[in-house]
């Protein structure tokens, strides 16, 4: 699999990387760990070498299962993860605080089973810390050796500038797909700008791309998607054109809707890296063949033309989580 910097960091990744939440928290219940680990060993021989996790994806038993699995090959790939919620559990609230913020790295430093994070992000900006407060921290960090690059997630222009000017960001993880294209007014020019490399996290909509959910579709009682206004049988039901519209382009290619969605992505800027997961192997091969997959100026043209007609409904986060994005 080819490499790809983020922004001006010199932080070298994959081209995809792999989402790793869904392994263990999310969409259900955790996949038996042994299975997770296979899956986490295929991606790495398949050549992927960028791993998301979180200490709040479990909590703590999605970075466990990551130290686990990545401790065989440690010094070849990047691992990511996050702080920034209390307790590591997003219904308690945001923690942002500096003594917060070097406790959760000592805690993820021992369930990774390593001696450095390679990209520690605050999950969510925390309206409560002042922003030169927790780049400052990270800063320290990385002086410690602790941590190599800092990165933000779901942060706004505001707080991206902050950051940036205490300690360089190598990267913002926040949603962006075909279905959520918000980025592209404010975030991208920014990015850009400072030389700050993009991960887009549910680069599939949260599975809705892939084509395997409609509005009959049931979820587990703990998928989260259940909660999710765009995941409505009433939206799921209006936003089946813009599926229908994406497996048309996919058919034309001799791809599935999933690889295309992927690929647009890839096709948008050098500097960024979907991180698409899943728990199932057929789904990991298929991601990852969004590699391969040429998109020219026109085929991005006409499927820009061809979304940009269609609606999307439905809010992508509950009212609680919504509250919590670009700050």
């Amino acid at each position: 699999m080819k490499k790809r910097q983020l922004g001006n960091s010199g932080l070298e990744v994959s081209a995809l990387g792999l989402g790793c939440m869904g392994l263990s928290f999310g969409y259900g219940p955790a996949t038996e760990k042994q299975e997770a680990i296979k899956l986490i060993h295929a991606a790495f021989e398949r050549g992927v070498t960028f791993f998301d996790t979180a200490e709040a994806y479990g909590p703590f038993t999605n970075e466990e299962l990551l130290g686990e699995a990545l401790e065989p090959f440690r010094d070849q790939v990047v691992i990511a993860t996050k702080f920034g919620f209390k307790d590591g559990k997003p219904p308690l609230g945001l923690d942002s605080r500096p003594e917060h913020i070097r406790k959760v790295a000592e805690a993820a430093l021992i369930r990774l089973r390593t001696d450095h994070i390679d990209l520690f992000y605050q999950h969510r900006v925390d309206p409560n810390v002042p922003m030169e407060d927790v780049a400052g921290t990270v800063k320290d960090l990385i002086a410690e050796g602790k941590v190599k690059h800092f990165g933000l997630s779901e942060a706004g222009v505001g707080a991206i500038r902050k950051a940036h000017a205490i300690q360089p960001v190598a990267a913002l993880q926040s949603e962006y797909s075909l279905w959520w294209r918000e980025p592209e007014q404010d975030i991208i020019p920014v990015l850009e700008e400072l030389g700050i490399g993009f991960v887009p996290f549910s680069p599939l909509g949260k599975g809705f791309l892939t084509g395997a959910i409609n509005g009959s579709t049931t979820f587990d009682k703990s998928d989260f998607r259940n909660t999710v206004p765009r995941f409505s049988e009433e939206n799921r039901k209006a936003n089946q054109a813009l599926v229908e519209v994406l497996g048309l382009i996919a058919k034309d290619k001799n791809a599935t809707p999933a690889q295309i969605a992927l690929a647009w992505l890839l096709s948008q800027k050098p500097w960024i890296v979907p991180i698409p997961g899943t728990t199932k192997m057929h789904r990991l091969e298929e991601n990852l063949g969004a590699e391969d997959i040429r998109l020219s100026a026109k085929d991005l043209l006409e499927i820009g033309n061809s979304l940009s007609q269609i609606e999307v409904h439905g809010h992508r986060y509950s009212e609680q989580g919504q509250k919590m994005v670009n700050r």
